[in-house]
Parts: structure tokens; C-alpha cells; sequence
């Protein structure tokens, strides 16, 4: 008796873990989403119980200055944005995504476990170094650094792999071609991003009061076991997953480079178009140049020494994916600033709040101020249900577009909350002066500004409904409308504007430290932060947000999406 799936139960372009074609009923869905989504949960826990609260650790127990520790936080965090690409690559022209994701979470544990040594090695620096923020004694030797950023960096690279292929991966288990899965495939990037808010509430919630309060080696080791249990849950799903796949794999990063030179030419030269019988090819002729598209590849001998002399592509396709792709890199460079924006909270806001007063009630306990963080993660569950159960529905209605919006709007309303962000964020940070100067407390650094710390809350809720609405807007977007053999790279591309408004956040507070710096005077950005001016960096930023809004109005106008379902 056949065994074999029906073809009407089976996903096209998909296959089960052992290779065969996958059936719809016993694969993908929900049913295998949400074992990523709990990969995801521990992952981010990890990364952000490195990341939200490093501008500590880094102006604490390794004595660097509040520049010094701003810039290196910006650019690990720019190399971890940027790494994704490299894991892209790796993932959809050679490993697939499931052994990189496997690869990658090993690095993880491993990467984190000697983060957690260059804490707590004895030889490493002393226990003073260990248990406390405030150590303006302690200076740790060369060796404990160069240990420390190689293991931070480390982490950088599990990151980069991990980041891109989960969410991709996650993506595949739903069908596009199938009405009621693509739908759940868009609410699969809404409640992806309330997963990982959930897990960055606990970081910021519980991980960083570790860290302050009671132990940097048991705070770095803490996500550490949390990647073991990711790994857990990932193989857990392993017989339910859906695997897409590409005839052609080894040859589309190949294939859409040559398809670029056709694409530049095309625009360069208007191009003809001729059949040639005898092969039963179509032909794209520039000039002298002659470029062959084959529904499939040819034997050898087929190929005439006329058509060597161009480049071969494969598939008229490709020249239009090759477009798409470019077509993207508009909305890559406009959102940069969106990126730079958002690279605040995790250094500057954390520096302020640290100078309030953050006492709760009356029993004295003062909240770290990293998690105020918390915030956004509170905003973003909050918001996200809110959003995928009720606003997208109702906007349904009006638009009949199954994401209720399109992306592009819901990226450009994020940027806008972005942009307010910042202007709250400058009068809040002006006012904070004032009480200082008030307070008579200007030259004395170490003294809490008498200024309650939630003044910073609104700033943090804004910037977490943008993120909600920006961040998630661009991984659907770039997921969405990248070439079916690419989509791990779309990713990256979206996560590479992170890591380039990382770097240029750190240019920036350099370029600003020495322009406003020198010959005596205090900077932006000066060690004491009452005689700094972060509300003018604020105010300069919601300008940059505003040139920004209106480049990406005026790009998204004439933009064509590739689906017509979006």
C-alpha cells in the first residue's frame, strides 16, 4: 500500500526532518512556531541581560568613562547587528537554518560561559571588582579585559548567527500561498515580538537587580543556563518543523550578483529583447553585451561562445529579484536614524536615570537603573495584543488588507513616536538640569538629583510602542519582500540598519566629545552629568528623526510592494 502524502496535504518548497516532503497536517503552524518563539524568549533574555545593563559593568567594574563605555557599547552592539548578515549567508547558501541555529546556540553557551569566568576568576581581579558598581578603586588588569571583550564578542557572533535564521525559520512554518496561514504568518511577527518583550522584561525586571545589587558572575551565568534551555526547547520541536528549501540554493547568491550587472545596465542602456529559435531562449541584448535567461541550466555544449562572452543568468527572475532587492535600500538608509534613536535607551537614558532619585516608598529600596528598560518591554506586551487582536481587525475593514495596515505605514508611524521620543526626552533632561542648578548640587556628581526617576517613564513607553510598530513593520517588510532564497538575508539586512546606526551612534558621541570638549570645557556627554547637555544631543536627534520622516514619505509613495496580499 502507498504511504506516500496526498499532494493537495503537502507545503510546496518545504520538507520534514528527515527530508521527505512535508505534510501539512503533522507539520509547521503554530504547533512548531512555538517552540521558536520559546527559543527566542530565552535568547533575548541572554542577550539583554548582556546588553541593557553592559554601560554598568563597563563604567563600574571596569573603570572606563562614560564616552569610553557609551562607544564600546554602540559598537559591540553595531558588530552584533552586523554579524547577522555573515549568519545569513551562512545559513541560506550552505547550513540551512536549522543546523545554524543549532551551531549558533552552542556558541552562545559557550560565549557566556567565559563571560561568566572573566567575572569571577580570582587571578582575573579582585572580589572587590565583583560585587558592587561603585568600585572607583578597583582597576582590573589587561589580561581580564582582553578576556572580557573576547567573550562579549564571542557572544556577538552567536548572536549574528542565531538572530536572522530563528526568525526566518519561524516564518517558514507558515505557507504564504494558503490564505489562512499566511494570516497567521502576520500575526506570527507581532506575537514573535511579544514573545521576546516578554523575555526582556525579565532581564530588565530581575537580572539587573542581580547584577547591581548582588553578583556580575552570577548575572552573566544566569543567561547562560537560559541558552541551555533554549537549546532544549529547539531540538524538542525538531520532528515538527518545516524546512523550506531551494532547488538552486548553492548558485541564487551567485545568480542575483550577476543579476545586479544586468540591472545596472538595464538602467544605464534601454534593452531589447530577442528570442532565439534554434535554443528556444530569450535573450536580453545591450550593445555588445549579451545576457542569456534559461528556464533551466543547459548541458555545456549547448551554450554558444557568443553567450560566454556575457554572463549567464538563470531565469528572467532573477533580474527582477535583483531589483526588488535594490528597491529596498531606500528604507534601509532612512530608518538608520530610527536605529540611532533607539540606541539611547540602553546607555544615555540608563546614565540619567542613574543620577535620580529612585528610591520606592519607604523602605529605602532604590530601583537599578537599568530597569527602567522594563518599561518598554511593559509597553510592548501591552501594546501588542491591543494591536494584532483589535486595531488590525477594525483597520481590516477599511483597508481589506490582512495586516490591516501596510508595513511601510506602520514603519513610519513608529518613526514618529520615535521622533517624540526625543523631544520628551530633551525637555525632560532640561528640566533634570534645572533642579541640579536649583539644588545647588551641580559640582557634586555623586549626589541624587532630587527628581523623581519616573519622569523618564514616558520617554521609555513611547520608544517601546515605536518599536512595536517600527521594529516588527521592518522584519515583515524585509522578511516579506526579499527572493524566496534569501529571506535569512532580508533579515539580516533589516537587523545590519541596528548595527549601522550602533556604529554611527558612536562616531556621533565622539565626533560631539570632541567638538563640544577641550580647552577646559565640559562636553555633551561629561563624566558629570550636571554639566553635560544630553537635551541638546536629545534635540539633535528629533531634528535628524524629522529629515528622516520626510525621506521616507516621500520613498514610500512610489513604492510597489512584491505581494499583492501585504
Amino acid at each position: 500500500m502507498d504511504d506516500s502524502p496526498l499532494l493537495s496535504d503537502t507545503v510546496k518548497g518545504s520538507v520534514d526532518y528527515k527530508g521527505r516532503p512535508a505534510i501539512r497536517s503533522e507539520t509547521g503552524r503554530w504547533r512548531s512556531a512555538i517552540f521558536i518563539i520559546g527559543v527566542e524568549i530565552a535568547e533575548r533574555f541572554s542577550y539583554n541581560g548582556i546588553s541593557s545593563n553592559l554601560i554598568t559593568y563597563l563604567t563600574g567594574p571596569l573603570q572606563q568613562s562614560m564616552v569610553t563605555a557609551a562607544v564600546n557599547v554602540n559598537t559591540w552592539t553595531g558588530v552584533s547587528y552586523m554579524l547577522p548578515l555573515f549568519g545569513a549567508f551562512l545559513a541560506d547558501a550552505y547550513l540551512g537554518r536549522y543546523r545554524t541555529i543549532l551551531l549558533a546556540t552552542l556558541l552562545y553557551v559557550l560565549g557566556l560561559g567565559l563571560l561568566t569566568l572573566s567575572a569571577v576568576l580570582p587571578s582575573f581581579s579582585p572580589p572587590s571588582c565583583h560585587t558592587s558598581i561603585n568600585t572607583t578603586s578597583c582597576h582590573p588588569p589587561q589580561s581580564q579585559i582582553i578576556f572580557f571583550f573576547s567573550s562579549l564578542y564571542l557572544v556577538a557572533l552567536a548572536q549574528g548567527m542565531h538572530k536572522p535564521c530563528t526568525q526566518a525559520f519561524g516564518a517558514d512554518q507558515f505557507e504564504v500561498t494558503d490564505p489562512e496561514e499566511c494570516k497567521s504568518k502576520s500575526s506570527f511577527f507581532n506575537w514573535w515580538y511579544f514573545g521576546i518583550c516578554s523575555g526582556a522584561l525579565c532581564t530588565h525586571s530581575i537580572l539587573t537587580y542581580i547584577q547591581d545589587n548582588l553578583n556580575w558572575g552570577l548575572g552573566f551565568g544566569i543567561p547562560c543556563v537560559c541558552m541551555v534551555v533554549a537549546l532544549t526547547i529547539f531540538l524538542l520541536g525538531t520532528k515538527t518543523y518545516r524546512h523550506s528549501f531551494n532547488d538552486d540554493i548553492d548558485n541564487q547568491f551567485g545568480r542575483i550578483a550577476l543579476a545586479f550587472v544586468a540591472v545596472v545596465r538595464s538602467w544605464r542602456t534601454a534593452p531589447s529583447i530577442a528570442i532565439d529559435e534554434e535554443e528556444g531562449e530569450t535573450l536580453l541584448l545591450h550593445g555588445t553585451d549579451q545576457f542569456r535567461f534559461l528556464d533551466k541550466e543547459p548541458a555545456a555544449s549547448t551554450i554558444s561562445e557568443d553567450s560566454k562572452e556575457g554572463w549567464v543568468v538563470s531565469g528572467v527572475s532573477q533580474v527582477e529579484e535583483a531589483k526588488a532587492i535594490l528597491r529596498l535600500f531606500p528604507f534601509w538608509a532612512t530608518c538608520i536614524v530610527y536605529t540611532i534613536v533607539d540606541a539611547q535607551y540602553y546607555t544615555f537614558f540608563t546614565k540619567q536615570g542613574a543620577t535620580m532619585d529612585r528610591t520606592i516608598g519607604s523602605s529605602g529600596f532604590k530601583i537599578p537603573p537599568a530597569s527602567l528598560q522594563t518599561f518598554i518591554s511593559i509597553s510592548i506586551i501591552l501594546f501588542m495584543p491591543i494591536y494584532d487582536r483589535i486595531l488590525i481587525p477594525f483597520a481590516r475593514v477599511f483597508t481589506n488588507i490582512h495586516s490591516g495596515i501596510t508595513t511601510l505605514q506602520r514603519i513610519g508611524t513608529g518613526i514618529i513616536l520615535s521622533l517624540i521620543s526625543m523631544v520628551i526626552a530633551a525637555l525632560v533632561e532640561r528640566e533634570r538640569l534645572q533642579v541640579a542648578i536649583d539644588s545647588k548640587i551641580v559640582d557634586i556628581p555623586e549626589a541624587t538629583v532630587p527628581m523623581s526617576v519616573w519622569w523618564l517613564v514616558p520617554q521609555y513607553i513611547l520608544l517601546g510602542i515605536a518599536e512595536a510598530l517600527a521594529m516588527v513593520g521592518l522584519q515583515e517588510f524585509f522578511y516579506d519582500q526579499m527572493p524566496n532564497g534569501l529571506k535569512s538575508v532580508g533579515l539580516a539586512f533589516y537587523l545590519s540598519i541596528f548595527g549601522v546606526g550602533s556604529f554611527l551612534s558612536s562616531f556621533l558621541v565622539s565626533g560631539i566629545e570632541k567638538v563640544t570638549g577641550g580647552d577646559g570645557r565640559d562636553s555633551w556627554f561629561s563624566n558629570n552629568l550636571n554639566r553635560a547637555h544630553l537635551d541638546y544631543f536629545y534635540w539633535l536627534l528629533a531634528g535628524l528623526s524629522a529629515i528622516e520622516l520626510a525621506i521616507f514619505l516621500y520613498f514610500t509613495k512610489s513604492y510597489v510592494y512584491k505581494r499583492t496580499d501585504v
